[in-house]
């Protein structure tokens, strides 16, 4: 192989490795993703939890329950209640908000699935 050829495979190689990085830099440091407007259900367990929270609290304010179906029909379209009974019944484990408890139990015996831990929880409901 010839020296230019040498001279060449290196630049170029110099040159990929140079502009790897660069684009790396420039997609993770300076021009991060930043994302708006995001599903639900892509979100992080934390951020998960405060819109289930939410969306129990919406309906304890408005009463509008086929509003809070459709809400948590975009974690789980399939059974929208069970996000609100396993964050409650995971709040009962770690001594979480009673008040956020409360909300979460009524909203689950409004969409008919209730749990016998959540049953003291159903002030003035049957």
């Amino acid at each position: 192989m010839s020296e230019w050829a040498q001279r060449w495979g290196m630049w170029a190689a110099i040159g990929a490795v140079m502009g790897l990085a660069l684009g790396f830099a420039a997609g993770w440091w300076l021009w991060p993703v930043q994302y708006t407007n995001t599903a639900p259900n892509v979100l992080r367990q934390d951020y998960h939890d405060d819109y289930v929270v939410m969306v129990a609290t919406a309906y304890e304010v408005e009463g509008d329950l086929e509003q809070a179906r459709e809400r948590l029909k975009l974690l789980d379209p399939e059974e929208p209640a069970a996000p609100v009974i396993k964050l409650a019944e995971r709040l009962l484990e770690v001594s979480g908000s009673a008040e956020d408890v409360t909300h979460l139990a009524r909203l689950a015996w409004a969409l008919g699935a209730t749990t016998p831990t959540l049953t003291p929880y159903l002030e003035g409901q049957p």
